[in-house]
């Protein structure tokens, strides 16, 4: 503890004060008035619609005991995720992130589970060096690994190693894994690379990265073929988005009327949390919002009028457009996303067996799906491995990273004498 009580007394009066002033907002009925009067479309300041619902725009809730002990509609799950190191510079100039993905199934089969994609992305600004892309089998054959060379950047080197290794980890490892899939296919996150996607927005020389350079492009692709693989075999695929700080709709939405919140998360929180006449939360059901289609943000790249980077596409477009429903459970206080592409929602009866299933599993779980909570465990790199991983790197560079005093300060590194 570095401050003294007095001043801990002083910070939590300080913050009475902005509570004080911040009560005087009615966050919830500025929700319920968007809620209300703007979604049904919601247009963007060009007249564009952005948000529409798919069918009747409306609330549900469904009690916890009962949705849990349901049947699932879908009998078998199968969970994707990928995790990473974190970027690292090192002093030879090398910027890299390693990431592996792995997938999971509900039953558990413990051959899918062993299996690994692992990916290096190396980013050099030695415009002499070229790196070995190909593929090399690890682990008798369960685990395949690579190294991608980024493009070149004059900043940003550490986002572009992550999101490339991130996301080509993730794709790859789903379309190697596709045929294992029979009923249900549960990645952990969005169902398109948004890191990638926000490039467009985030940077002048990102942006032009994005729409210019084929191995951000070909990792997009690859999302894209997942969604043409999986309307061939019939089996849905969504995506569960466990946090989000999205604001595409908050962005909007000011333009129109007040939206006092901080994120579209934020705005689903208000209008689906329900309180007693007391002001206490109710925690005996879930909530849930309709499934809507979105074009707002990153989701207008996949829409019906984008270009999808120019990338080439078998099913008609409207048909790779994000759509997604909105879950609260009470019990935690957090709000969940599910996405899928249009493709698997423009069928009611198909909509309604999907946000079945999901209401399912996190009220049985309270969280996640099963098989994402399985994927994440077996795809997370904890901080214990990734620091053994990066001493390994560093000994096979006959290179120490590139240290911070921070990294130093918060026990990223040892001291070394």
């Amino acid at each position: 503890m570095t401050l003294d009580p007095v001043h801990v007394d002083g910070i939590a009066q300080l913050a009475g004060q902005v509570r004080a002033t911040v009560d005087t907002s009615d966050q919830g009925a500025a929700a319920e008035t968007v809620w209300e009067s703007f979604l049904d479309p919601l247009y963007d300041t060009s007249g564009r619609e952005i948000l529409v619902p798919l069918g009747e725009q409306r609330r549900r809730k469904v009690p916890v005991s009962d949705v849990a002990l349901e049947d699932p509609p879908f009998p078998t799950q199968h969970g994707l995720d990928s995790g990473t190191i974190n970027p690292t510079t090192f002093k030879n100039g090398l910027v890299l992130d390693v990431a592996q993905a792995a997938m999971s199934a509900t039953p558990s089969d413990v051959e899918l589970h062993r299996g690994r994609t692992i990916i290096m992305a190396v980013h050099s600004n030695d415009a002499t060096l070229a790196f070995d892309d190909e593929w090399r089998a690890d682990d008798r054959g369960y685990a395949r690994r690579r190294v991608l060379d980024a493009p070149q950047v004059d900043r940003f080197e550490q986002r572009v190693v992550h999101a490339l290794a991130l996301y080509l980890a993730e794709s790859e490892h789903a379309l190697l894994n596709a045929d294992s899939v029979d009923d249900l296919f549960v990645l952990d996150g969005p169902i398109y690379p948004t890191g990638l996607l926000r490039w467009a927005d985030r940077d002048t020389e990102l942006a032009e990265l994005l729409a210019e350079d084929d191995r951000p492009q070909s990792v997009v692709g690859n999302y894209v073929e997942l969604v043409e693989r999986f309307v061939e075999k019939d089996v849905p695929l969504v995506g569960f988005v466990k946090t989000s700080s999205r604001k595409p709709l908050t962005r909007v939405v000011r333009k129109k009327t007040a939206a006092p919140w901080t994120s579209d998360s934020a705005f689903f929180r208000h209008v689906l949390e329900r309180r007693d006449a007391d002001g206490d939360r109710q925690t005996d059901a879930l909530t849930c919002t309709n499934w809507f289609r979105s074009r707002a943000g990153t989701d207008g790249e996949m829409a019906a009028d984008g270009d999808a980077l120019g990338i080439d596409r078998e099913l008609g477009p409207e048909a790779y457009e994000v759509t997604f429903f909105i879950i609260y459970d009470p019990r935690t206080d957090l709000v969940f996303r599910v996405e899928a592409p249009y493709a698997f929602t423009r069928d009611p009866e198909r909509r309604e067996r999907l946000t079945r299933q999901l209401l399912h599993d996190v009220a049985a779980e309270r969280g996640p799906p099963l098989a994402v909570a399985k994927a994440d465990e077996l795809a997370s790199i904890d901080r214990q491995g990734s620091e053994e991983l990066t001493r390994r790197i560093e000994r096979e560079f006959d290179m120490d990273r590139d240290a911070s005093y921070n990294d130093l300060r918060w026990g990223a590194i040892e001291e070394k004498f």
